[in-house]
């Protein structure tokens, strides 16, 4: 919560070939690229004045989150729990495992505790490495003891620069991926400033600083970048195998920052799968990339001790049955068009079924359930799965797991994104079909055969890659808000080669008949300079204005609260809750918890369920003891929850437990027919009335405007026995 403060104070060449290395065409192109015995001294310049321009655009982008993260905070002259206060939800748990290790009194000790947790869920140990993905506040927090500088740096300080210097690499991998697609590092610098002026759609890092994407999404720019680079034809074997090795690093350390690694990396493997159907990678290309992600998932796998969760994902069994079935299925390239078309749709039905296969039988051997709720809420959003499931309600009803709202195409036509972007999709994805049917039209002789053909039309590798990338990360973020910041950054940088790059241009001037090279390099130039200066007229003094917005965080209700529990209750008191406020429990005071925000555990999830029966109708004695069996001391109760209205009937929290529980929901409104009125009232509007058995189970040890804590009274063993079955 914020509020406002005031301070003081070639020619003959096909459009689509392209060159082995990064050379762009600066602002003029060269007769000859190639001085003799090297890079000619214009090369040079370029690759100088791009890597310069791009390395600026992503400090600025560091510098300019840092700044309106510290603007809208006052984060530099606010106390420690307020700062421990704004890693909101499931940020505050993140963060809190990197503020314990850095409080252990070695690392050893602080490595062991997180394998041995039993702060998290009371009454269980844990390991935190295994169920989590947070080697990333691991690795700072041993990097800050070593550094040394703890003289001139909070630790908090390190973390959150960290987090922001990841948008400086997000924009150089941005950067990089136009620039090779391209050949031109304008569209670099266009990508990069796209990216900064969208920041409400690329990027929601300062805010929501631990949050795993913003670990995983940059890396995952620099694997595309790395894939870009390795699917540019003439790579020599020694240049493929060092990008190669740039790919599994960018595509291990994406893994292993973020939970969601293996649904991101299932489109990415479709999208190869795709290509690889309609004949633009060879086969060596897909077997390559196939095995990048395999080997980063199942070293991921082995450093998060053997975690189930990814041995039974399905692009593991996606890739193994796409590698088995190319590798049994013969033939698959011969013959001709109704022949190929045939062969393509029975590959693709037999590796559809082989993955279904395997991925059953994986999760039945390893009993696992830990993504179950995942795809209860795919199969409830598209009206194949019971609404009513809990788990599944909780993402459905949430804005960020809806559909991709109409006004974020508004904000993106207003910096003259969508454009260009829409043009460079529309151009090339007819492009890519008919080079598709050209491809499937052959008689299967091969690649060295086709390229000796004189085609009218063609696609370069990388292309066809990144447009496929977006068209696919594009219908991702159509179906689920949140997902839109794996397409939008890439968006940028697509939009910017559509502006800058060959392809397209080529296509409207051969339609013009005017495809010359002055006028190819006029467009290509011209057009690029005449937007990034509209741009900065138009937006410079809004991003002035911005940074100039003072604003200091506010939020005395959760300040008095955790401070309350710091001094009043004992360290090992166990706290239940909602899963959002427990996370700042145990970041600011280190208290044990119930139930937690990281909902990838199946037990984790019937035990928060269970929990959150204080703000469904139910009796005191079920609340009690069901707070009992999870070991709970204390229980926190919020009116903004309780009394919620910021979402509509039927999406408040609890009406999702009253359908849950059968009951009928509060408030005017239509009911299903099997619904019954619950026999009890709702547990956290009664227990305020301080009358029996309230009274009897429960003490209030707390209060404030916002939040009402309650202690558990322990039952004498003679109520004990007349309540035992």
């Amino acid at each position: 919560m914020t509020a406002p403060r005031q301070r003081k104070g070639s020619k003959g060449k096909d459009p689509g070939s392209n060159i082995q290395n990064l050379k762009p065409d600066c602002i003029a192109e060269p007769r000859q690229r190639f001085a003799t015995g090297g890079f000619s001294w214009w090369t040079i310049l370029c690759l100088m004045t791009g890597s310069i321009v791009g390395i600026s655009l992503g400090l600025l982008c560091c510098i300019y989150v840092s700044t309106l993260h510290e603007n809208d905070l006052w984060f530099s002259n606010i106390k420690e729990v307020e700062r421990e206060i704004s890693f909101r939800t499931e940020c505050g748990l993140y963060y809190s495992y990197y503020k314990q290790m850095l409080k252990a009194p070695s690392i050893q000790q602080g490595l062991y505790e997180l394998i041995h947790d039993n702060t998290t869920e009371s009454k269980r140990t844990i390991n935190i490495l295994q169920r989590m993905n947070i080697y990333q506040e691991v690795f700072l927090s041993i990097l800050y003891r070593i550094l040394h500088i703890q003289t001139y740096l909070e630790p908090i300080y390190f973390y959150i620069y960290t987090v922001f210097a990841l948008q400086t690499v997000y924009v150089i991998a941005l950067f990089i991926t136009s620039w090779l697609l391209s050949d031109s590092w304008l569209a670099g610098a266009l990508s990069g400033v796209w990216y900064i002026l969208n920041r409400v759609d690329t990027t929601r890092v300062e805010f929501t600083i631990s949050l795993r994407e913003n670990w995983s999404i940059p890396f995952f720019a620099l694997q595309v970048a790395a894939i870009t680079c390795y699917l540019r034809p003439q790579l020599k074997p020694i240049q493929q195998r060092v990008v190669l090795w740039l790919v599994f690093v960018s595509t291990f350390c994406f893994c292993l920052t973020w939970q969601f690694n293996q649904f991101v990396l299932l489109v990415q493997a479709l999208i190869i799968f795709t290509l690889d159907c309609l004949d633009f990678f060879t086969a060596e290309q897909v077997v390559s990339l196939y095995l990048m992600q395999v080997f980063s998932l199942l070293l991921v796998w082995l450093l998060q001790f053997c975690n189930s969760m990814i041995l039974g994902s399905l692009v593991l069994s996606f890739i193994v049955s796409a590698l088995f079935i190319k590798h049994f299925q013969t033939g698959l390239k011969t013959g001709g068009f109704v022949i190929r078309v045939g062969k393509l749709a029975l590959h693709t039905l037999l590796v559809l079924t082989l993955t279904f296969t395997i991925n059953y039988s994986a999760k039945t051997i390893l009993q696992l359930k830990s993504d179950e709720h995942i795809f209860k809420f795919i199969k409830a959003k598209f009206g194949f799965g019971a609404t009513r499931d809990f788990d599944a309600s909780l993402y459905l009803c949430e804005e960020a797991f809806g559909l991709l709202p109409l006004d974020t195409f508004e904000r993106l036509a207003g910096t003259v994104l969508l454009y260009p972007y829409l043009c460079t999709l529309s151009v090339l994805f007819i492009l890519l079909l008919l080079v598709a049917l050209s491809n499937l039209s052959t008689n299967g002789l091969g690649q060295a055969c086709r390229e000796r053909e004189d085609r009218t039309f063609s696609m370069r590798p990388d292309v066809a890659y990144n447009l496929l990338h977006t068209v696919f990360f594009g219908l991702l973020s159509f179906s689920t808000m949140r997902m839109k910041y794996l397409w939008t950054g890439h968006m940028c940088a697509f939009a910017a080669f559509g502006v800058c790059g060959k392809e397209v241009w080529s296509l409207y001037l051969r339609v013009l008949h005017c495809n010359t090279k002055t006028m190819m390099r006029l467009i290509r130039y011209s057009v690029p300079i005449v937007i990034l200066a509209f741009l900065y007229y138009k937006f410079w003094p809004r991003l002035m204005e911005e940074i100039s917005e003072l604003r200091e965080f506010y939020d005395p209700d959760t300040v008095e609260l955790m401070e309350w529990i710091r001094l009043k209750t004992p360290k090992r008191a166990v706290f239940a809750g909602s899963m959002q406020l427990l996370a700042g429990i145990k970041l600011c005071t280190g208290r044990v918890l119930t139930n937690h925000p990281h909902y990838e555990d199946q037990a984790l999830r019937e035990r928060t369920r269970q929990v959150y029966q204080i703000y469904a109708r139910q009796s005191a004695e079920e609340v009690h003891k069901v707070l009992s069996s999870v070991g709970a001391d204390y229980i926190v109760l919020e009116d903004s929850i309780c009394y919620e209205r910021r979402h509509s009937r039927g999406c408040r929290l609890r009406d999702l437990l009253d359908l849950a529980n059968g009951h009928i929901m509060d408030g005017p409104g239509e009911n299903e027919p099997d619904l019954i009125s619950a026999s009890h009232p709702r547990f956290c509007e009664a227990i305020k009335t301080d009358m029996p058995p309230y009274s009897t189970l429960f003490t209030r040890v707390f209060k404030n405007k916002t939040f009402n804590v309650y202690k558990l009274k322990k039952l004498k063993k003679k109520n004990k026995a007349e309540n035992s079955p």
